[in-house]
């Protein structure tokens, strides 16, 4: 199918997107409700101290990095930490934690979701936060988007 656009050009409209559109297995609820403020504040006031703990968002929850690693975050109503294969295999075969799905059948490996009771105690969740920190620690530092943008050469401007 050929479309005009609003200055006279012909273009195709991409068959994927017709594809997406149609298809009823591709059509997923996506809607996440918000995190609770008190399980916020919680999540806040357990992260551990260092010095190079960044708070920013995550898909609109809150979270945490270093070195540009996330460490942990809240994921609607839990709190999610970073362990590593090992880590996540551990916890899971304690039967202290799940493995961390966004959606179902998508998990994250290396990632999985406290227990609400473990939520509920700040001694306990702090310990989470600081294994995860530890963890994420042993990774490579990234390199920020900026500096990589600014490292690339200009691209050569086209001619009229």
């Amino acid at each position: 199918m050929r479309l005009r656009s609003e200055y006279g050009e012909q273009h195709r409209r991409p068959a994927y997107r017709a594809f997406l559109l149609k298809s009823p297995d591709r059509q997923r609820n996506t809607s996440w409700k918000k995190s609770p403020p008190a399980l916020v504040e919680r999540f806040t006031a357990a992260l551990p101290p260092h010095p190079g703990l960044v708070r920013k968002p995550m898909f609109g929850y809150a979270a945490a990095f270093v070195n540009g690693n996330m460490i942990c975050g809240l994921f609607q109503d839990s709190v999610i930490v970073r362990l590593g294969k090992e880590g996540a295999a551990t916890a899971t075969a304690a039967g202290r934690a799940q493995q961390f799905a966004p959606m179902p059948g998508r998990t994250m490996t290396g990632y999985v979701v406290i227990p609400d009771s473990d939520v509920q105690d700040r001694a306990v969740l702090a310990a989470w936060l600081q294994r995860a920190l530890d963890y994420t620690l042993t990774l490579p530092k990234k390199s920020s988007k900026v500096a990589a943008t600014k490292a690339r050469a200009p691209k050569p401007k086209r001619k009229p």
